[in-house]
């Protein structure tokens, strides 16, 4: 059968996070947070986001978007493949004609895709539904290389960005998926700016999270909450305009295969019992939030953006099964998720180190729902160390000293709206 798929402030870095007596009170009261560091030779104080500055998104195709595409052929042997999978040619060497009729002509290449590891379902051709997975992987490209298009950037501004964006995360009790949508959301755009300066991070992050809210939780935080959260650095007219900003930057694609998109995938086929419905989660709730915790950690590396979700995704399960078992339920070859396993190993050693992840009660979260939710440690600290393991790490990609970290409050002690 021949298939065609048509791709179709905190802001002053490399400091503390620090916040006042008074601020940490009102925090606790009422499950604000705030995000402010500061700048390793200067002195500390208050960054006010510049409300006028847009950033325009680049019309130019990132050089990662050849690569990503033909990365996928390597994933999986010829030996048991299915017959011949038709997938659009990369952007760059796509050659677009239009017929008399005036329609879009595409050349197509042919690739090997394996025998989709998903079960029968009821609702769905396990083929189709295998097939379109792989193929966002071609379509939503991410690469660290973005940092050589901001020379004011480093590695660190990052890995405290998505640390403060998972604590948020926590406080709102908003799910994995959500944050993981808006680390996809802001890797992407990076990829798609130039010079961009260090004081805007903060309000791309929090708008990155704002739109993965309204495109994942049925109950999203209002975007006062969002600018409320960070302390007066963004306010809700520049968390809109940088939206706007943001969705056409990148064209509207929001809707990617995330990491933890993958992972449940893994995980629900790993545990999947004869004629139980595919839709109802049958995995290990404990299991899973100790894969998660190795993710959320590995993730805050830049480096993490050199895989495919896939690949990341299979690179923690295989750290906590067998590779038999990451074969079955990716069909991936260990020579094609073999770097990411090295890769991953010191952060694997250093979750391993640290005090068991367990299941946390949130107000208005069922227990069956409860292991979704995303949640918080000192990140930070754990990226020190899992660097110190590397043997090959690098004083730029060490993240801050860290100190000071901002604890979330107690699901208790969270906002009774949400």
């Amino acid at each position: 059968m021949v298939t065609f798929v048509n791709n179709n402030h905190w802001i002053i870095f490399g400091g503390t996070l620090k916040p006042s007596i008074d601020r940490m009170a009102n925090v606790r009261r009422s499950g604000r947070i705030t995000l402010k560091a500061r700048d390793e030779n200067a002195p500390e104080e208050n960054v006010k986001i510049r409300r006028k500055r847009k950033s325009e998104p680049s019309k130019k195709i990132p050089p990662a978007v050849k690569k990503q595409s033909y990365e996928i052929q390597k994933r999986w042997s010829e030996e048991g493949a299915s017959q011949c999978v038709l997938v659009e040619t990369p952007h760059k060497e796509l050659e677009m004609t239009r017929d008399r009729s005036g329609f879009k002509q595409f050349r197509f290449k042919n690739i090997f895709i394996k025998t989709s590891p998903l079960p029968f379902l009821s609702w769905a051709s396990s083929d189709d539904v295998w097939i379109k997975m792989l193929n966002k992987e071609l379509k939503y490209v991410h690469d660290k290389g973005f940092l050589q298009q901001h020379p004011k950037l480093k590695p660190k501004m990052r890995a405290i960005l998505l640390d403060w964006l998972l604590e948020v995360s926590e406080v709102y009790t908003l799910h994995r998926q959500t944050a993981y949508l808006a680390q996809d959301f802001f890797d992407r755009f990076m990829l798609t700016q130039d010079d961009m300066e260090k004081d805007r991070l903060q309000l791309i992050g929090i708008t990155a999270l704002f739109i993965a809210s309204k495109m994942e939780e049925i109950y999203p935080p209002k975007l006062h909450e969002f600018a409320y959260v960070t302390d007066g650095a963004c306010e809700e007219e520049a968390i809109l305009e940088m939206e706007l900003v943001m969705l056409k930057a990148l064209n509207w694609n929001l809707c990617p295969e995330t990491v933890i998109t993958w992972l449940k995938l893994y995980a629900q086929v790993e545990s999947l019992k004869d004629g139980v419905n595919f839709l109802v989660p049958q995995f290990s709730q404990d299991t899973y939030i100790q894969i998660t915790q190795l993710l959320d950690l590995a993730i805050l590396d830049i480096n993490c953006l050199d895989y495919q979700y896939g690949i990341l995704a299979a690179a923690a399960f295989c750290h906590f099964f067998s590779f038999d078992v990451v074969h079955k339920v990716s069909g991936l070859t260990w020579d094609s998720i073999a770097p990411c396993v090295r890769w991953m190993t010191p952060f694997m050693h250093t979750v391993s180190a640290c005090p068991r992840a367990e299941l946390k009660d949130f107000k208005k979260v069922t227990s069956d729902d409860r292991h979704n939710i995303q949640t918080h440690v000192d990140y930070l600290s754990m990226l020190s160390d899992a660097h110190q393991r590397q043997p090959d790490s690098q004083d730029s990609l060490s993240p801050a000293a860290i100190g000071g970290i901002l604890t979330p409050p107690k699901s208790t002690e969270k906002p009774a709206n949400h």
